[in-house]
């Protein structure tokens, strides 16, 4: 009889305990650009602050009218920072860097843009168009991964293949000016 009881109170505490809470959603942003549109989902358990941060350029409109500035084939396609006119918008102080959380610059990842300075992210972010294993930690402090695209990666292909010039004293800039018109987060 008392072999039972164990039992019995392991069934009563399951039976009044309540059911374990869906995994939160992963917040969506989608990016309608001059060429297409690009969908992002967002990786809050694994970038905390960079997510944060990310959205919440996104909340203020930052990122509407910014340009894709910065295009290298077999690399990248940056924007976030520039105006159309290419001057630099101003940012809010860096967020610190979150490399080492697990998540590789594989194609198709989206990552925050930073100086030589480890923890000197701002606004400015990039799409992985090929895998780019060297930037990730603990090499140069990596280059954290935040999220990835999930639909639109054909527009991320098309903006990497534009004709590039160079504009004043930036390199690697599309001739035809590639505009983020506007961003928009959704739940996901």
């Amino acid at each position: 009889m008392f072999s039972s009881l164990p039992m019995l109170l392991l069934s009563l505490a399951m039976a009044g305990a309540p059911a374990a809470a869906p995994p939160a959603a992963h917040p969506h942003v989608t990016l309608d650009t001059s060429m297409g549109k690009i969908v992002l989902e967002l990786y809050p358990d694994k970038a905390p602050k960079t997510v944060a941060n990310f959205l919440a350029y996104v909340k203020a409109h930052h990122y509407d009218g910014t340009l894709f500035h910065r295009v290298i084939p077999g690399f990248m396609i940056q924007g976030g920072g520039f105006a159309s006119d290419m001057t630099e918008k101003p940012t809010k102080p860096p967020v610190k860097n979150e490399s080492s959380n697990g998540l590789s610059n594989d194609r198709g990842t989206i990552a925050m843009a930073r100086t030589q300075a480890v923890d000197s992210a701002t606004a400015q972010f990039f799409i992985n168009v090929k895998d780019n294993k060297m930037l990730d930690y603990p090499a140069n402090g990596g280059y954290t991964v935040f999220g990835k695209v999930i639909e639109g990666m054909d527009v991320a292909d098309k903006i990497v293949a534009v004709p590039t010039t160079t504009k004043g004293p930036y390199a690697d800039v599309p001739k035809e000016p590639i505009k983020i018109v506007k961003a928009t987060a959704t739940k996901g």
